[in-house]
């Protein structure tokens, strides 16, 4: 047998992530001989798994590593905890360096659209485990994807425009593909979270499993609707959280739960077994044939977004970074009626309006 040649861009030790090849389940859950799963683990629970310089480098070479790994079947794309599987850039990073430098930011930029390009270009199927919170940018690399499995725990959203950015990392090129231009719009600019039922409901993932054990036995989430309930308008609220004397009793009920992911990874395991019976190559064209769809979007804009969310780290980028990783626990949002007034009034960005709106310099002040 002649010597395999290693393609590879990285040799080194993973520090930022973790990265393991696990066995690879037959349909009766028993490991298969020599077949793996890569699993690419964010590993930064302290700070809800957001992704900074080094580990966006880090996730680059292990979706390389797996990809070419010939061992390899399925890539499982995790994180540590049960609180999120990513709320997207590490914000104390933005707000400490990168806010008011545009060139180090378009360098930024450059790494994580690089990362959504490793998870497009990857050539085996990615699943995205959602352990937890799928916010911003980790919405945007989750939905890079090509399958989604959630804890009924998860919720799904955008952050950007509550926060000075614009979810143009991705997520305005993936989310109308999988669930309208509607409910897209809804999402992308009012930044409010769906629950995990929310977004299997609307297309946005594959499938969803409990994670919370009471008394030894799973139940599902408690604090959102799971059956066709109506509001007083006779709207459906399927999926949504509930509220007010209902909430109360749910947050009760899981103080009592502990979480376990153990049917969240059978799930997982049981696509893979169905993957294993393919033809690898035949799957693999039948993926890239569908993410075609994304990156036609993606590769069309990603370098424009690049340049624009750069520049922006000059203004409203800068003011809400900093607000959000500066200001006080209770708020961490700019003024935003006072900043349109000022900005209806021709006042420019300058430091003036960035201390007029902005949270921490008002808990300096009072």
């Amino acid at each position: 047998m002649k010597e395999l040649k290693n393609h590879d861009l990285f040799a080194g030790k993973f520090q930022e992530i973790i990265f393991e090849k696990r066995p690879c389940l037959d349909q009766q859950q028993v490991p298969i001989k020599d077949l793996y799963n890569a699993w690419i683990i964010i590993n930064n629970p302290k700070q809800y798994n957001s992704y900074t310089t080094a580990a966006i480098k880090e996730i680059i070479c292990a979706f390389n590593e797996a990809s070419n790994d010939r061992s390899v079947v399925a890539v499982i794309f995790t994180a540590v905890g049960d609180k999120a599987f990513c709320t997207g850039g590490n914000t104390k990073e933005y707000a400490e360096y990168y806010s008011g430098n545009p060139q180090e930011y378009a360098q930024y930029m450059r790494l994580f659209n690089d990362m959504v390009t490793a998870i497009l270009k990857c050539d085996k199927p990615v699943i995205c485990r959602v352990n937890g919170m799928r916010i911003g940018g980790g919405q945007e690399i989750g939905m890079a994807c090509d399958f989604s499995i959630a804890s009924d725990m998860a919720r799904f959203g955008q952050a950007g425009p509550k926060h000075g950015s614009a979810p143009i990392g991705g997520a305005t090129d993936f989310l109308p593909l999988f669930v309208g231009i509607e409910r897209a719009m809804v999402s992308l600019t009012l930044c409010e979270p769906w629950t995990a039922h929310q977004a299997y409901y609307y297309g946005l993932i594959t499938d969803l499993a409990p994670v919370l054990k009471v008394n030894g036995k799973f139940i599902a989430n408690p604090m959102v609707f799971t059956d066709k309930t109506f509001d007083e308008y006779g709207r459906i609220v399927f999926g949504s959280m509930k509220s007010g004397t209902d909430l109360e009793q749910a947050k009760n009920l899981m103080a009592t739960a502990e979480y376990n992911f153990d049917l969240l990874d059978l799930c997982i395991n049981k696509m893979i077994a169905k993957i294993v019976h393919t033809f690898p190559n035949c799957m693999s064209k039948t993926i890239n044939e569908v993410r075609k769809f994304k990156l036609e979007h993606w590769d069309k804009n990603k370098e424009g977004s690049r340049e624009w969310l750069a520049l922006n780290m000059m203004t409203e980028a800068k003011a809400g970074f900093k607000a959000f990783n500066d200001g006080p626990k209770n708020q961490r949002e700019v003024d935003f009626i006072k900043m349109r007034q000022l900005l209806a009034d021709g006042h420019e960005w300058n430091d003036d309006l960035h201390i007029a709106i902005s949270p921490q310099y008002q808990k300096i002040t009072t």
